[in-house]
């Protein structure tokens, strides 16, 4: 299923990037959910080579969301991370007695969404404006359904 864009989050993909999921993940899990701030901080003073890639794709993102929409990058928070396996490069290298050896270099891709904190604030207010029936009708609409996690 295919996840409708919103006028409130932006995103930076990485293709191909050359280390493995596993290593990746261990340092996406730790940030996912953070501030912009709070996230650049904690990628700098970790000491994992998948850091700086990680690094370069959330100041990418922010800087998207500055640059295209107009956010402000202390509203940022990291709403969505996902690391996901790339494909393999395999190469050959070449043993004793005319035999080969299989190194395998794994890929992953890797995408960020950061979200404007300031647009929950108007959602959450009118949401606060209606009625305790209407609030809990207006939460179970589809459309409404990222916000429930904020309330």
């Amino acid at each position: 299923m295919k996840r409708k864009k919103r006028r409130d989050d932006v995103y930076a993909l990485g293709q191909y990037i050359s280390m493995s999921a596993h290593k990746a993940r261990r340092v996406i899990d730790q940030i996912r959910g953070r501030s912009y701030e709070e996230t650049l901080m904690i990628l700098e003073l970790m000491p994992y080579r998948a850091c700086y890639p990680i690094f370069k794709l959330i100041y990418s993102a922010a800087s998207n969301a500055n640059h295209n929409k107009g956010f402000n990058k202390t509203d940022l928070i990291l709403f969505k991370a996902e690391v996901n396996k790339g494909t393999t490069m395999k190469k050959l290298k070449p043993q004793a007695r005319g035999r080969s050896y299989l190194i395998k270099k794994p890929t992953c891709h890797i995408t960020i969404v950061l979200k404007d904190t300031t647009y929950y604030g108007d959602i959450e207010e009118y949401i606060r404006s209606l009625s305790k029936t209407n609030q809990h009708k207006v939460l179970l609409k589809p459309a409404f359904a990222e916000y429930v996690d904020f309330f």
